[in-house]
């Protein structure tokens, strides 16, 4: 009997010694479990960077092959076009100088109205293929020099003015076209039908949010005026690039803003 309690304690000690020997095997067990785990998930997460990081060089690469082929197609615009444009206004100008009838002479004229219109399309089209130009300052400075080389030989006087613009802010090909497209549209618009002789471009930015004003001092739009086609193209490409085109009618003249995020 006195052995029974000598017993009972080595059974016990050996009971716990069993059980902390247990839990000390299942915590290595979650222990190494959990490593295992967390070592995959590095893996996976090793594996989908890589597979990111692909993509991203493909689409580099892709971008790259595109800024390629657009200095390419404006090089020969440049050389080949360019030319054949320079020869037809010369070719115009010496026949003008040897006609002497007065019809042909407006013929003649109206031919070289043409070619300068095509030369000036061209060199828009030329600063549009240009990644260069890819830039928010480069937009800016674009648009101002159109504006007044559009107006120089009208009444109307341009003033410009330019708020925290960003020069070298990245603008998307698709988004730097758009907004010259526009700006394009609401000049002529100014010049055909506005009857003013002041028009204003203002340019601001605040952090990803840019803002391009023009505004003139014209009779604006007839109260009861359907609204035509340009302003509707105008709201139809600001909603391509998820921006707005905002029409403030004013005491005198109207207001255009065009508001994007870069």
């Amino acid at each position: 009997m006195k052995q029974l309690p000598d017993t009972i304690r080595l059974a016990y000690i050996m009971a716990v010694i069993l059980l902390i020997t247990f839990v000390i095997f299942i915590v290595l067990i979650v222990v190494l479990y959990n490593k295992r785990q967390l070592f995959f998930i590095q893996q996976q997460q090793l594996k989908e960077a890589e597979h990111q990081n692909q993509l991203l060089q493909k689409e580099l690469e892709k971008q790259k092959v595109l800024e390629q082929e657009r200095e390419r197609i404006s090089h020969d615009m440049h050389d080949d076009l360019g030319a054949g444009i320079s020869a037809l206004k010369l070719q115009a100008e010496f026949l003008k100088q040897k006609a002497e009838d007065d019809d042909l002479q407006n013929d003649i004229d109206e031919l070289l109205e043409t070619s300068e219109q095509m030369n000036i399309s061209m060199r828009e089209m030329l600063w549009s293929l240009n990644s260069g130009n890819d830039t928010l300052g480069s937009f800016v400075d674009y648009a101002i020099l159109y504006t007044g080389n559009f107006l120089k030989k009208t009444k109307i006087r341009v003033y410009s003015e330019c708020e925290d613009i960003i020069a070298e802010a990245p603008i998307s090909t698709e988004m730097r076209r758009n907004l010259f497209l526009c700006l394009k549209e609401a000049v002529n618009n100014v010049y055909k039908h506005s009857h003013a002789d002041t028009l204003k471009l203002s340019f601001s930015q605040k952090e990803n949010k840019f803002s391009m004003k023009i505004s003139d001092n014209g009779n604006g739009i007839p109260d009861g005026q359907k609204e035509g086609n340009g302003l509707r193209n105008m709201k139809r490409r600001m909603n391509e690039l998820s921006g707005e085109c905002i029409i403030i009618s004013e005491n005198a003249g109207i207001c255009l803003v065009f508001n994007i995020t870069l």
